[in-house]
């Protein structure tokens, strides 16, 4: 991964000795906040995939008009069942999609995607943290690497099924989703990411689905 120059999750700086917080969760938050996410929650219907145990504390005390945290595997109370790839919600049902470090996991990412842009509103947001490398020229997935050993070399975890290449932007705006992606200097130029222990390398992802 190192030799992908993956832009991931940081293992040196991984997690805060404090309160336990991972540093996806932490930069995540960050972004939500500097990107003026955060204070519009109260009016918003969110829907958030693998809803992370601070990241998702945080945003429920925003009070957002709907809230629902979901994944395809619940393992904690509150949290519905549900696959990113085929959800059970009507078109236009939310305001904002949360699905970090989820869509290198799901068999068919395109049609995730797809998913993800009919439930959304118009005006809605997806933020869609996850790793890629930018060294690739395309997204590398390849049926022939099964086992978790055969993944974790070839994608950098044994539950993953890709690892994105540089065309990822392109391959999550396919259906329509505009992007708005930011990077760490633009969005958090005053936060030193050693000191918060955080990647700078790791833009916000962050699509639009047009009114």
């Amino acid at each position: 991964m190192e030799a992908l120059a993956t832009v991931g999750s940081d293992v040196r700086n991984f997690e805060c000795p404090r309160c336990g917080a991972h540093d996806r969760e932490r930069h995540l938050l960050m972004y939500l906040q500097a990107s003026g996410c955060m204070d519009m929650l109260s009016c918003l219907r969110v829907l958030h995939f693998a809803p992370e145990v601070h990241l998702s504390r945080h945003i429920a005390e925003m009070m957002p008009t709907t809230y629902v945290k979901c994944d395809l595997c619940p393992v904690g109370p509150g949290i519905e069942h549900v696959d990113i790839e085929m959800m059970p919600y009507d078109d236009d049902t939310f305001d904002l999609l949360i699905a970090s470090h989820v869509l290198e996991h799901v068999e068919d990412d395109r049609r995730a995607i797809a998913e993800i842009h009919r439930v959304l509103s118009p005006g809605g947001s997806a933020i869609l943290q996850t790793p890629f490398s930018p060294v690739l020229h395309e997204t590398w997935c390849d049926p022939g690497i099964e086992s978790g050993a055969a993944r974790c070399e070839a994608y950098g975890q044994e539950d993953h099924v890709r690892l994105f290449g540089r065309d990822i932007i392109e391959r999550f705006s396919v259906t329509g989703l505009e992007p708005q992606v930011r990077s760490h200097t633009e969005l958090l130029p005053g936060i030193d990411p050693d000191l918060a222990g955080v990647n700078a390398d790791e833009p916000f992802l962050w699509f639009r689905k047009p009114e």
